[in-house]
């Protein structure tokens, strides 16, 4: 038995049993993560995937079992490479963010600046993503970090904490009618072209909610990931924004005015999630710390060993 057979088993469950895939993610070849399940199966005397063929369809029931197993040694294989990083140099390596564009370019900088200050020797490699991208290299330990507003709370393997709330605004540029309109309502904004995040991104399921609840049927012409993306779009004149709050700075954003929408779409709360079980460096705890001062190390702690986070 060795680490590479049971990553083998663990990267065909989670990637839907699609062996290019997972050959791909270990950097190895579609026969020998074959050979690699086979192996193993041999070794245990159980067979742990069911088949069509050649192709794996799933799990059998003692599989389940195992790969839970599978889980556990993994997890801890790599808690104890960390814990030996720990105690060989504490104040070096790497700090792996995962995050949507809108926290890295608006949320993050004020954490990371203090981080760095007190981690000098600690080097940040930032990775921006989808939030379900986010999910799954955070639990496929590619990141030690995950923050974003959708999602993170959905993934049972992953512990993730509330940080902060925020609202929507209206961005518009200066001299538009809906200025004029105080205070703004879903049917004023639908006169116009709209353009705001894409689905699953940065709130905009909210978005969608309360026009579905109003039953106003919004003309949403262009999405985008992209905070930034999404008002210049607005000066061009393309349409109405719908941005997060934090994404909008009035002494940057010339040209362009802000309206308040709070009223109009519900709050959203950003999460930090990390994986269940998961060690984490001295150094992560600070980072956590630097981005939400409200979490403690032993509720992290408490949360990681298995209670349920907030």
């Amino acid at each position: 038995m060795n680490f590479q057979q049971l990553r083998s088993i663990r990267e065909a469950a989670r990637r839907n049993y699609n062996l290019t895939e997972v050959a791909n993610a270990l950097f190895t070849s579609q026969p020998g993560v074959s050979r690699q399940i086979r192996e193993l199966e041999d070794e245990l005397g159980v067979v742990i995937f069911e088949r069509n063929g050649k192709r794996l369809t799933g799990l059998t029931e003692p599989g389940k079992g195992i790969l839970k197993i599978i889980d556990r040694l993994l997890v801890e294989a790599e808690n104890l490479q960390q814990a030996s990083m720990e105690y060989t140099g504490q104040n070096s390596g790497t700090l792996t963010i995962a995050a949507t564009h809108t926290q890295a370019r608006y949320a993050l900088p004020k954490a990371v600046q203090s981080f760095r200050t007190s981690f000098p020797d600690v080097r940040i490699a930032l990775q921006q993503s989808a939030p379900d991208h986010i999910a799954e290299w955070v639990l496929s330990g590619k990141a030690d970090i995950g923050i974003a507003t959708e999602g993170l709370s959905q993934f049972p393997d992953l512990v993730s904490f509330p940080c902060y709330r925020w609202s929507h605004l209206v961005v518009v540029p200066d001299g538009h009618p809906l200025l004029a309109r105080t205070p703004v309502k879903l049917e004023d904004l639908a006169e116009f072209p709209l353009i705001t995040y894409d689905v699953g991104f940065t709130g905009r399921g909210h978005i969608d909610a309360a026009f579905a609840r109003a039953e106003v049927r919004p003309d949403i012409v262009l999405t985008a990931m992209d905070s930034d993306v999404i008002k210049q779009y607005v000066t061009l004149g393309l349409g109405v924004g719908i941005v997060a709050s934090m994404a909008f700075d009035h002494g940057r954003d010339k040209g362009l005015r802000a309206i308040e929408a709070s009223h109009l779409f519900a709050a959203n709360t950003t999460r930090l999630a990390v994986r269940r079980g998961a060690y984490l460096r001295a150094y992560a705890y600070e980072f956590i710390q630097q981005f939400a001062p409200e979490l403690r190390r032993s509720d992290i702690d408490l949360a990681l060993n298995g209670a349920e986070a907030a």
